[in-house]
Order: structure tokens, then sequence, then C-alpha cells
């Protein structure tokens, strides 16, 4: 992680969402840097879909301001998005492509032509292991595979904020190994945010965790700073998410 002297890669102040009378999101605010590798965690009906969706660009939030490298993403949102790369829970597959015309797709999508598309592409397959795969139908592809090319598109256009939506699920171990060691390496030079279930997942990837519960956050602290004070995450999670969703609240 660098200094605290530079600028935030993403700055949230007072988020804030409602669905009709019910509260979804309440005072949600964060501030990452680059190397950042924020775990979001929290049980279902939490807010963190919904606060997800806001930090992307997707749902318009109530209330509250998100600034992506210094652009409000809500002023402004088109240009605030470059510097977004996104991978939802179910990866925005085409299966009828290749992985190389999916990729080359989504490059384009960013404006990358000739051979600055080319080479956004190479280096791409390199670093998520797809270059041996490139030909192949992304619809046939192992779990493991698909997600790797949810990865690569989330990322060909080197955006510094990276966010994953549950990345590891339904994968193998083997599988899960190879996309934590993904995250890590891409977390050297990106700032990325982790949306997860799986508590050693946070713990072994991750510098900063935040916990929301019944739309709230109820934790937002360094990893380091819970070892030194030998709190144990997912006694910590228990502990601070033990209380039920109130009656008729639906799962956001």
């Amino acid at each position: 992680m660098i200094s605290n002297n530079t600028d935030p890669v993403i700055e949230v102040t007072g988020l804030n969402r409602k669905f009709g009378q019910r509260v979804a999101v309440q005072d949600v605010s964060l501030k990452l840097y680059r190397g950042d590798i924020l775990g979001f965690l929290g049980p279902n009906g939490a807010g963190k879909s919904t606060t997800m969706r806001m930090l992307t660009g997707n749902l318009a939030p109530g209330s509250g301001n998100v600034r992506i490298c210094g652009i409000d993403l809500q002023d402004n949102p088109l240009e605030a998005k470059r510097h977004i790369g996104y991978l939802p829970e179910i990866p925005p597959l085409y299966k009828e492509l290749t992985v190389d015309e999916y990729l080359c797709f989504a490059a384009r999508l960013h404006g990358f032509t000739g051979s600055a598309l080319q080479i956004a592409l190479d280096e791409v397959k390199q670093q998520c292991e797809l270059t041996d795969v490139g030909k192949r139908l992304t619809g046939i592809l192992s779990k493991g595979y698909q997600q790797r090319v949810g990865i690569a598109q989330a990322i060909i256009h080197r955006p510094p904020l990276i966010i994953l939506d549950e990345p590891t699920a339904g994968l193998d171990p083997n599988q899960i190994q190879k996309v934590r060691t993904l995250i890590r390496e891409l977390g050297k030079t990106h700032t990325i945010i982790l949306s997860s279930h799986i508590l050693p997942e946070v713990e072994s990837v991750c510098n900063r965790v935040q916990i929301m519960h019944q739309s709230k956050l109820v934790l937002d602290d360094s990893l380091d700073n819970l070892k030194q004070q030998n709190m144990n995450l997912e006694n910590l999670f228990t502990q601070l998410t033990a209380g039920d969703i109130s009656a008729g609240e639906s799962v956001q």
C-alpha cells in the first residue's frame, strides 16, 4: 500500500439508498488507495449488492457521493467508469464467442484498436493464463476458466479500480488458488474491492476489511490491526452480524 499523501483511487462519502420505505444502504463511506485490497463482507440482505451496484454506477444512490480517481460518478459517469473494471457474480460472457473474440470485443468497447488492441489482448491472456484457450468457445470452458475470462475483461483496459463480486464462487480448490494468486498480483498495481462470503479468502488476499449488517457498516479496519489485537475475523463477523434481518426486509 502506498503512502496516505497520494490521492485515493475511490472515495465514497455518506452513501444511502432506499427502496420505497425500506433502507437498503445507510451512510456507507470508504477511501482506498492504489495497492489496497478491500474485503467487503456481510450476510445476505446486509446491503452489499446494492452498495456494489452504486459503486459501479449501475444504480444511482439516494444520496451521497462516489468519486473514482477524483471524478464524480454521478456528474461524469462515462469518464469515471473508464477507471473501473467490474466482474459481477455471474461473468458477463458471450458463450458463442471464442475467448479471443470476446476479449477483443471487450477491448474495443474501451477504445482499443489495431496494434494497441493486440498488445492488450496478449498481455491480459498471459496474465490470466488464457493463452492456450484463446481459440476455444467460452461456453465450453470450465467454471475456473470462465472466471478468469471474466477477470480478463474487467482488467483489459488496465483500470485503477477493480471490483470483483464473488470471484471464486463455484470453483474447485485448485481453481480458487489460481484466482486468489491472480488477485494478489493485481493488487500490487491496482485498487481492488472484493465481495466474498469466504472469510479465509479475505484473510488470504486483502489488507482491509469492511463488514455490512442491516444496511450499515459495522466494521472498517485493516487486517493487520485486527491481528495485532488478536481478533479472529470469523468470530468478529459472527458477533457483528448476529442480529436477524427485520421482518419483511427483502434481500439486496
